[in-house]
């Protein structure tokens, strides 16, 4: 393929004038579609001298950040996916030696200084904790795009600042690059880069750049040859050749499938037979449809024909199966079993025998507030799967839920969800994603979106089902300014509900907050508040003393006014 992802590696470490090597270099370029889903990754750690163990944390660190890293979910970003990787290496580490003779001698535990470079699509991932360096090589000189976490005392002392291992927590720098073809990165140990200059990097790397393993092992002699004393280690990168952005598999399936013909009930359509439509839009054309070598029912989605020629929107089409297929929750639509190949470009997804949540909410204008909760509990454990795979669904409203035969309540349509780990490798898209009606105000005005998104659309929904009405009523829709949503004014429910608690209220309206920041940063602390009294809201939401004890209100009254009629006669006389 010619839009594939291709670099030249070359890497080599050596015990040089110590005993033993306490360097570790490891790096994987694999094949697709963990190529274009999880990229090429090198990773170089450096143990301490002062320790006699750290040779196997410098082991340990590269080899289970590379194992691991391939093995975590391709939804998550890889800052996320790294980072995981990394916290989990550094807590082993740091038990080892809480568990080891040196507990209290932390210089001489399982320490050791990491980087690792991710490139993936387009885009260069850095890691970075302790003294080891990443460079980039360009013209005649090194562009060092890492700072040593190192403290220098005076000229013959020094320690680290951070370090795999050191503490529980891990504190990693991060940061991304675009990348060009021709780019060249070298990460190196304080072995080599102390020992060597810019410009004999640069010629090593003229001479030899056909073949970088010899060009790192040249590097490691030559910095023996100008006395280095310590081990030494080096990777070397080359960009050969970058993808389009965007290209994952989704985009594979995009150029491979013909777009299928116009479908009809009663016609037979790749091994199923069209039993009939379920709906048209604008977005996509929806059937029934009965697989007929197994007899089950299924729902068939095809791209809508006003679309067809749009690239993106065909691209987001098919993420819909992409997702599908990564989350296994009761409350997320399933994608259908695929038991042979497709030849049209299309989705298939479980049929699903009840009604949307639109459909319910006009079946039951005055639900009670246990029903509400069942449901909407329902929901945020279906929108927690999203989450916990760095997935925004983006477009939850009543339509985009339904409620089976059973109760069972599940979460359709992910056209407009947003997967971090694909997300990186894609322009940004511009357009609201949702409806307006539901979506959250950082849409409309560009800041970055999260789970506090979906929270602010679930509140929505919560407030929808319990008044029949929408918090900020159709001004949300048309606020056209930041100023303009900043001033819009929550409608308590109590002005149509005076069955629903005021903590009730006070829930769905830090929910449905017009900043992100005053919203609920986790889904289960809106359940929570909205099955048990919040103490903030009960002292902000309580009612007046009429409302709660109308006999002691009018009691204090009539005392007061005897108080006033006493002063008076007193007064006269």
């Amino acid at each position: 393929m010619t839009d594939t992802l291709k670099v030249r590696l070359g890497q080599c470490t050596d015990k040089g004038r110590k005993k033993i090597n306490q360097d570790a270099v490891a790096a994987c370029i694999p094949t697709e579609p963990l190529l274009s889903g999880k990229g090429v990754a090198l990773a170089l750690a450096d143990g301490i001298s002062s320790s006699n163990v750290s040779q196997i944390a410098s082991e340990t660190a590269v080899t289970s950040f590379l194992d691991d890293y391939y093995c975590t979910s391709d939804a998550w970003s890889v800052k996320n996916a790294a980072r995981k990787v990394l916290q989990a290496t550094n807590s082993w580490l740091y038990s080892q030696t809480r568990n080891s003779p040196y507990r209290f001698e932390r210089d001489k535990g399982y320490i050791c200084t990491f980087c690792a470079l991710i490139i993936k699509s387009n885009t260069a991932h850095l890691f970075h904790s302790g003294d080891s360096r990443i460079y980039r090589v360009s013209g005649s000189a090194l562009e060092p795009l890492t700072e040593d976490h190192r403290r220098r005392v005076d000229a013959e002392t020094s320690y680290l600042t951070r370090a795999l291992g050191v503490k529980h927590a891990l504190e990693v720098d991060y940061q991304t690059l675009n990348l060009q073809v021709g780019d060249r990165f070298l990460l190196a140990t304080d072995g080599v880069y102390e020992f060597i200059t810019d410009a004999q990097i640069q010629q090593v790397w003229y001479d030899h750049g056909e073949d970088l393993n010899r060009a790192a092992k040249v590097l490691i002699e030559t910095a023996l040859a100008n006395g280095s004393d310590d081990n030494l280690s080096v990777q070397l990168l080359e960009i050969e050749q970058l993808p389009p952005r965007g290209v994952h598999e989704v985009q594979q399936q995009l150029h491979s499938l013909p777009l299928p013909p116009r479908l009809q009930p009663r016609m037979e359509f790749d091994g199923y037979n069209i039993v009939r439509e379920i709906y048209i839009s604008s977005r996509s054309h929806v059937f029934l449809a009965e697989d007929r070598q197994s007899g089950k029912k299924v729902v068939i989605k095809t791209p809508s024909v006003e679309k067809r020629g749009q690239p993106e929107y065909l691209e987001h089409f098919l993420m819909e199966d992409w997702i599908a297929r990564r989350i296994d929750n009761v409350h997320v639509l399933k994608a259908a079993e695929q038991s042979r190949p497709r030849r049209y470009l299309y989705l298939t997804t479980e049929y699903i025998e009840g009604q949307t949540l639109v459909q319910w909410m006009r079946d039951n204008p005055q639900p009670r507030l246990e029903v509400v909760r069942d449901i909407v509990e329902q929901i945020a454990r279906g929108l927690q799967a999203f989450h916990r795979q760095e997935m925004i669904h983006q477009d939850l409203r009543p339509n985009n839920v339904m409620i089976d035969a059973g109760g069972t309540v599940k979460i359709i349509d992910f056209g407009a969800t947003r997967v971090a780990g694909v997300a990186e490798a894609l322009p940004a898209d511009i357009a609201i994603p949702g409806t307006a009606q539901f979506s959250a105000p950082e849409y409309f005005s560009g800041e970055d979106a999260g789970a506090y998104s979906d929270i602010f659309s679930l509140g929505v929904i919560v407030y929808q089902m319990l008044s029949g009405d929408l918090p900020y009523g159709t001004s949300m829709a048309k606020a056209s300014s930041g100023r303009a949503r900043q001033n819009l004014q929550y409608q308590s429910i109590a002005h149509k509900r005076k069955d629903i608690p005021p903590w009730v209220d006070a829930a769905i309206a830090k929910a449905v907050q017009i900043k992100p920041a005053k919203r609920y940063r986790e889904l289960s602390e809106f359940m929570m508040d909205l099955r048990q009294p919040n103490r903030q809201f009960l002292n902000q939401t309580k009612p007046p003393l009429i409302e709660r004890n109308p006999v002691k209100f009018w009691q204090g009254v009539s005392f007061v006014l005897f108080v006033i009629l006493l002063w008076s006669l007193v007064k006269d006389l």
